[in-house]
């Protein structure tokens, strides 16, 4: 019912929240009595204070002392360490009664001592009770601390980035995030593309998603207008034709001898044409003139073709038709 909370009524809820007020001012009095208790026993020190801790035995540190008050009055030391630090932190002059302890020792991380007193006079406005007035988170935000309750989208996503830290927990929200078309259609084309290169990493995963994706043709035509991956689908198209070649040399043994005389056919038809091109070639040269750079030109093509000959002589004298990287550097001319 809209003039109900939980199982009371309006009326009455305004009633429980004007004596849970009183209440938190009376626990927030008493939190800051406990601090300037603690206060007491061990003073604030600046950091590299030679002041020795006061206390009857030498080897008593504040962390002791302040263990020993909280066991003495049924808390945990880290409790009175928290009243004692934001106890040195608010004066009793700067102290607001309206304002609850814990906002108190949220802005006490404020380090300038002007502002941290004019902060608690300046609270931000609560959208959902209307009024300004101080809270944890408002607090939290003050300083850029993570909130209990994110409100805007930064702070929802930095509680989602938090929440999703594990990767089982992140790959199940991810899954669930990219089948909402509206959310998936958000995202801009550099994260996409970013997402695809993480999911496929793994090369059975890259293979299916890559075979999927060329079988569109746009999307083929595109991605075959990069000349390297122009140059990957060639190189691979011929490693694929190898691996069957060899395969059927296997299975088929007559298929190696019929490629032997194809490949000696052709190695004697070079040969040969080679030959034959230069008795064609020479002839005409009779009476020409050629530059420097001309005749250095052919001198390293001759170069080439003599070192070429050295190397099919010595293979087939050995049997050894393996290009070392010198060799393969000249015949490519470089």
């Amino acid at each position: 019912m809209a003039d109900m909370v939980g199982n009371v009524t309006v009326q009455r809820y305004e009633q429980i929240v004007a004596a849970g007020v009183e209440l938190v001012e009376q626990v927030t009095g008493a939190q800051f009595a406990l601090g300037d208790l603690a206060l007491e026993i061990e003073p604030m020190r600046s950091w590299g204070s030679p002041e020795p801790c006061k206390a009857s035995e030498p080897e008593f540190t504040v962390k002791v002392s302040l263990q020993r008050f909280a066991d003495d009055i049924g808390v945990s030391e880290r409790t009175v360490t928290a009243w004692r630090w934001t106890a040195a932190k608010w004066p009793v002059a700067k102290r607001r009664k309206s304002v609850s302890f814990t906002v108190h020792r949220i802005l006490g991380s404020v380090v300038e001592e002007a502002e941290r007193w004019a902060s608690l006079d300046d609270p931000p406005f609560n959208e959902r009770s209307g009024r300004r007035q101080w809270t944890p988170d408002g607090a939290k935000r003050l300083l850029g601390h993570k909130v209990d309750i994110p409100v805007t989208v930064e702070e929802k996503i930095r509680a989602v980035t938090d929440l999703t830290r594990d990767d089982d927990v992140a790959a199940a929200v991810t899954a669930d995030l990219l089948r909402r078309p509206a959310a998936a259609a958000q995202v801009s084309q550099e994260d996409r593309v970013r997402v695809v290169a993480e999911l496929t990493r793994d090369d059975e995963v890259a293979k299916k998603v890559t075979t999927d994706l060329l079988r569109r043709p746009q999307v083929a035509r595109e991605a075959m207008r990069d000349d390297t991956a122009r140059l990957l689908v060639n190189r691979a198209q011929f490693d694929n034709s190898e691996r069957a070649r060899e395969t059927l040399r296997e299975r088929v043994p007559a298929v190696r001898k019929i490629e032997h005389t194809i490949e000696y056919l052709d190695l004697v038809g070079s040969c040969h044409s080679y030959v034959a091109s230069l008795g064609r070639l020479v002839p005409r040269l009779r009476g020409q003139e050629f530059t420097e750079d001309e005749r250095e030109t052919v001198r390293r093509g001759i170069a080439r073709v003599r070192a070429a000959a050295d190397w099919l002589e010595s293979a087939i004298d050995a049997g050894v038709f393996t290009l070392d990287e010198q060799l393969a550097q000249l015949l490519k001319g470089e």
